[in-house]
């Protein structure tokens, strides 16, 4: 029973809300915000609870379409597979989805009624993505291609410097665009191994229709634009220089692209630049907050 619980929740992967959530924090901090332990631990919970609940219902949804017996798993994509051994407990997922939601959204009521029903419209089309998601957005190319990142990116990001400092500012903004190109190229990358399962459900995702090799070259874009924002918010002022730390893991994500696009039909080659590109996720975020941090804190 307990795989059941966990397994849709993908608990491994759910390491990526944090650093997420960081960037919030970090840019509410450099702004003068004090920061709100009690605000961030809420921040946190229902981040997560976002995470898990379009996680589990991904799963189900899998598992009910039988994309699952038909997924060759990767560690870093086809999902958990924890309902094939125990199909007539499918429902606990789908429970687990919604619960996790509900909790979201209760944590997100909280903060309109303390903050203003200015944190409305993220909070809607943070719960329109999650619920869309798996039956309606993974058949539209496009859209498949940027909500993971609109996801993580801005309404995250955003949402937490939102809430800890009650109102918007150009500095979450530019900064949520890190995790916006980030996390869009992470989900663009594990598409890579489950091009013709996917296909066999009827899912639409960038490498389905326009192939492999010519998402590769996406990907590469989408990782150098990652760390354009910080130039930018560096240059108008948004951001200190502190920020520039994120650009150490250019020295990941340069032989990544260069993997990416030599292997992009080569499933077992592409593995490690795969694990390269989860690195990539989390350590960009985490050092462009420690990046803000410090300018706060040193001066």
């Amino acid at each position: 029973m307990r795989k059941v619980v966990t397994g849709p929740m993908r608990l491994p992967f759910l390491i990526l809300t944090p650093a997420c959530v960081l960037v919030g924090i970090a840019s509410a901090a450099w702004s003068g915000t004090p920061i709100n332990p009690s605000y961030v631990i809420l921040i946190l919970i229902g981040a997560i609870s976002t995470h898990i609940s379009v996680n589990a219902l991904n799963e189900h949804s899998d598992f009910k379409s039988g994309l699952d017996l038909v997924t060759q798993p990767t560690p870093f994509s086809g999902g958990s597979k924890a309902l094939l051994a125990s199909p007539e407990k499918s429902y606990v997922a789908l429970i687990t989805g919604f619960v996790a939601m509900a909790i979201a959204a209760i944590i997100g009521i909280y903060f309109l009624f303390v903050r203003g029903f200015w944190l409305l419209p993220l909070g809607l089309l943070g719960l329109a993505i999650i619920y869309a998601y798996t039956p309606w957005i993974t058949k539209r190319p496009v859209l498949c291609l940027i909500a993971p990142g609109l996801g993580f990116g801005p309404l995250m990001v955003m949402g937490t410097d939102f809430v800890l400092s009650g109102r918007y500012s150009w500095t979450a903004f530019i900064a949520s665009l890190v995790p916006f190109f980030l996390v869009n190229d992470l989900l663009l990358l594990n598409q890579f191994p489950d091009v013709e399962a996917d296909k066999s459900i009827g899912r639409r995702h960038l490498p389905i229709t326009i192939g492999r090799k010519a998402s590769a070259k996406v990907y590469g874009v989408f990782l150098l634009a990652a760390y354009l924002p910080i130039v930018i918010g560096y240059l108008f002022g948004e951001l200190p220089r502190g920020g520039f730390i994120g650009f150490a893991t250019l020295i990941l994500a340069i032989p990544t692209i260069v993997g990416v696009l030599k292997f992009a039909d080569d499933r077992q080659k592409l593995i490690p630049f795969m694990r390269k590109n989860v690195l990539i996720n989390i350590a960009t975020p985490v050092l462009l907050s420690l990046g803000l941090f410090l300018s706060r804190w040193v001066g």
